[in-house]
């Protein structure tokens, strides 16, 4: 009996087939970009007044939608699953660009970790992201927290490799639910102004954190962006990753709830469903979820309340996006 033939990756010549049935209009997640570049173009025009740079913030959307565009007329001159895969790649790319964004939409809103805070005094008896570097000041334990924490990209990368490789008729499923969630949460972090513990230790003072009082500071983070260094072992090679990754797009934004706790449990359940029988992408994630609830907390990003919503948010958008997915047009 012959051997089926795999299409991809056993034969790369399948990159470059001409589609039959080109798709003509946008795909999924394109759209759900467009729906996210129309509700903040609605928030910079009912702030226009308030914001720092509201024209340079159109003139990025305007040129989001022409990126959008041109790659969609690559695809339509080249209809084959390499240009599908370059229109999924430019609009993971701008995520780089759409968090910052948040911090500009936000910063006019009065800052509300005081509140955060206090929920955190209350429930846990202490302050968690104050604590547990202190517990635990190890350099192999720093390394660990620090190594969880800088897997967030390379975990998206590689479960949406393996959709496109292995399971490719569910990749634009695939990654509609995951750039729908991406976008979820920052619908929450441009409405909701919680910078977390890095920033609001920061601006309060150590010694207020240590003594359960923590000020109301309004709107101190329009103006402020001093972070506190992340504790650990300075020396180590994914604390430097995750350090750099702070000094090169970090803003006081986008706390709560935690999107890296999230995405990271969204990543986890498009594994499982990836594999209905064997589950080794799935076992693989799993530690790199449990490092990266117990890291956001650790390096002083979120706090503990926050890694808590964000198991919640997940599950909630990960069935929220495949059901929207099934009922879209």
């Amino acid at each position: 009996m012959a051997k089926k033939r795999r299409t991809y990756p056993g034969n790369l010549r399948s990159l470059w087939k001409i589609e039959k049935n080109p798709r003509k209009g946008l795909l999924s997640f394109e759209w759900a970009t467009m729906a996210y570049t129309l509700f903040t173009l609605l928030l910079i025009f009912f702030t226009y007044t308030k914001l720092q740079h509201p024209e340079a913030l159109i003139a990025g959307r305007m040129r989001i939608v022409a990126m959008t565009a041109a790659l969609w007329a690559v695809y339509r001159l080249v209809p084959c699953r390499l240009t599908i895969f370059t229109r999924v790649v430019g609009q993971l790319a701008l995520l780089a660009w759409w968090y910052p964004d948040t911090y500009e939409l936000n910063r006019v809103l009065p800052n509300l970790d005081h509140l955060f805070a206090t929920w955190e005094q209350t429930l846990m008896g202490c302050q968690p992201a104050l604590l547990f570097s202190q517990l635990m000041p190890q350099a192999w334990f720093s390394e660990l927290m620090n190594l969880g924490y800088a897997s967030y990209y390379p975990l998206i990368v590689a479960v949406l490799i393996y959709y496109f490789g292995w399971r490719y008729q569910e990749f634009e499923r695939a990654t509609f639910v995951l750039l729908g969630s991406f976008f979820a949460y920052y619908v929450v972090f441009d409405l909701l102004p919680v910078v977390g513990p890095q920033y609001y230790y920061a601006a309060i003072g150590l010694d207020q954190v240590a003594a359960g009082v923590f000020p109301n500071i309004g709107d101190y983070f329009n103006h402020h962006a001093e972070i506190l260094p992340s504790p650990g072992w300075s020396d180590g090679f994914f604390y430097q990753m995750v350090e750099s990754a702070h000094e090169a797009g970090e803003r006081p934004t986008a706390a709560f709830p935690s999107s890296h706790v999230g995405i990271t449990l969204v990543i986890l359940m498009l594994a499982w469903h990836a594999h209905s029988h064997r589950q080794w992408l799935f076992w693989a994630i799993v530690p790199f979820f449990v490092l990266m609830f117990f890291s956001t907390v650790y390096i002083q990003a979120h706090y503990l309340i926050d890694a808590f919503a964000g198991l919640l948010t997940g599950i909630a958008f990960y069935w929220l996006f495949r059901k929207l997915y099934t009922i879209r047009p």
